[in-house]
């Protein structure tokens, strides 16, 4: 059998599974977790604890097609100042509900488009953020770049802020792709964008690429990923389109005639795959590639890996902070989540109160099944031995596991369990079965 039928007869290109950035993924957030709860969360953390820290900027000059993310368009500036002079009310209302001594080890921007926002207001955002959570002097402070909104101005506020990463979102370079999600986009705007981020001591640049677009072919594919090579990203994150039209209303105008089909899907991912790994780089996980120097790779040697709403990490803070309307926060407790609309999350920030309207306390069960997912998306596998007294329990859950999926996985004396390399694509599936919440499976998610 080959490795196509063999994921097909395990239904890869017509089943949907949660990209497990979240453990229980966010459709199964509730109400149950408020203001109240997050505030108690955030004055039970450790004095000293590590924090990483997520601001979003849900603007965008224009909306791509293909996003599903929680983004509004804007034709002039005038939110955004407003929208900064928020969230750096909202840092500073949780920074006062943490204890003495928690410093920020990363500062990140994401959205949305970051950059949307003037030299003036990227310098103050991140220097307001950097100081009001007490960031180390070593911390990383990262932004998601959109090259065609950057110039000298803002390159130099973010530098004068201590910026030391960016990720660029490419997508596909082919005018033809370009064209059929919205977005269009020059090679030589982001060569552009990498060179000025280059020659401001920018140390880390990760590039976005996405397979499954419409009209993608191998031709496009190849052109794409040799391009972003020819650049010399730190990291390359090769992610799968979702289509999903009924949670991402604009969608609606990406032809889905045009879209490959599940095996054309792999084939592109592998034709990719095989070209970043021939250029020197390491995969990591199910859809990074890192240089052999990169952290991420020395944190997946060591099993210290973690993935998360931004995708792999090797930041190990155990409290992320979200701000921002729609961002998510992660506790030992759990995850909390801001109000969507920023104009609902503006005014919970103006009222002098915390913005959280949904989330998930966990369990101990919850723990026990996240971690364990958090093992296979990782790593694609799980060992007992690596959770203390939970092993039993853990034990119990990767035998049912294994008997599920005995073509897919491999077994050892101990309980443990690790994916054939041929059914790595099959993780989330596999992963999906330990998942206490996953039936029915909500058509919102989907795999590959």
């Amino acid at each position: 059998m080959t490795q196509h039928a063999f994921l097909a007869a395990h239904g890869l290109f017509d089943a949907r599974a949660p990209r497990y950035t979240s453990y229980p993924p966010a459709p199964h957030f509730t109400d149950a977790v408020g203001p109240q709860r997050m505030e108690d969360w955030l004055r039970a953390t450790p004095a000293g604890t590590r924090l990483s820290v997520y601001a979003h900027v849900p603007f965008c000059r224009r909306l791509c097609w293909f996003c599903a993310s929680r983004t509004q368009g804007l034709k002039t500036d005038t939110p955004l100042a407003p929208y900064v002079a928020a969230l750096l009310s909202e840092a500073r209302m949780v920074a006062d509900l943490l204890p003495q001594g928690t410093r920020a080890g990363q500062v990140t921007l994401g959205g949305g488009t970051p950059t949307i926002l003037p030299p003036d207001l990227l310098r103050e955002l991140l220097t307001g953020l950097r100081d009001g959570f007490a960031a180390a002097e070593e911390a990383i402070v990262s932004v998601e770049v959109d090259p065609t909104m950057l110039d000298d101005g803002r390159l130099d506020a973010m530098a004068e802020a201590g910026l030391t990463r960016a990720t660029l979102g490419l997508q596909d370079f082919d005018p033809t792709v370009q064209a059929a999600i919205g977005r269009v986009q020059t090679e030589a705007e982001t060569r552009t964008a990498v060179e000025g981020l280059r020659a401001r001591g920018v140390r880390r640049i990760k590039m976005d690429l996405l397979y499954g677009l419409p009209h993608q072919s191998r031709d496009s594919m190849t052109r794409t990923v040799d391009a972003a090579l020819s650049m010399g990203p730190d990291r390359i994150a090769l992610y799968g389109y979702a289509h999903v039209p009924w949670a991402s209303r604009r969608q609606l105008m990406i032809d889905k005639a045009a879209l490959p089909d599940g095996p054309t899907r792999l084939r592109l991912f592998d034709l990719a795959a095989a070209r970043i790994v021939d250029a020197g780089y390491i995969r990591v996980g199910v859809d990074h590639f890192a240089r052999p120097d990169d952290p991420l790779v020395d944190a997946a040697a060591r099993g210290a890996l973690r993935r998360t709403f931004q995708g792999y990490t090797e930041d190990a803070a155990p409290v992320l902070i979200g701000l921002g309307a729609s961002a998510v926060s992660r506790l030992p407790q759990g995850h909390a989540q801001n109000a969507a609309r920023t104009a609902d999350w503006a005014a919970r920030i103006a009222a002098g109160r915390l913005a959280t309207v949904r989330g998930h306390a966990m369990t101990a069960d919850d723990d026990l099944r996240g971690d364990l997912i958090q093992q296979l998306l990782c790593h694609f596998a799980a060992h007992p031995r690596d959770f203390g007294d939970r092993a039993g329990a853990a034990r119990d859950l990767l035998t049912r596991l294994a008997a599920r999926w005995p073509a897919a996985v491999e077994t050892d004396a101990e309980g443990g369990v690790t994916l054939r390399p041929e059914a790595w694509p099959l993780v989330r599936l596999v992963a999906m079965d330990l998942d206490a919440y996953a039936k029915p499976v909500r058509r919102a998610c989907i795999v590959a």
